[in-house]
């Protein structure tokens, strides 16, 4: 049996990472509540980041008292909600 195809994650230079990773670490010290928008996932992740793991390269968001990890290169966007 063929392997379906599954597109791969666009690429992106390293001032779009740069930027990202400074939206990211400004809404951790400020504790602010952010909408990510993650590769590959139908949802976006609504929450507060409580840790970034540089080990893992992992963001972890506390979404109605359950944490959840996000691979960084999966993220493509970090907005602040409208409500």
């Amino acid at each position: 049996m063929a392997k379906a195809k599954v597109p791969k994650r666009p690429t992106r230079d390293e001032f779009v990472l740069e930027e990202l990773g400074n939206q990211i670490t400004e809404a951790y010290q400020e504790e602010s509540i952010v909408v990510l928008t993650v590769w590959g996932w139908d949802e976006g992740v609504k929450g507060q980041i409580v840790q970034l793991d540089s080990r893992t390269s992992k963001v972890h968001v506390n979404q109605d008292g359950a944490t959840i990890k996000v691979p960084f290169m999966d993220i493509m966007r970090l907005d602040y909600p409208r409500d």
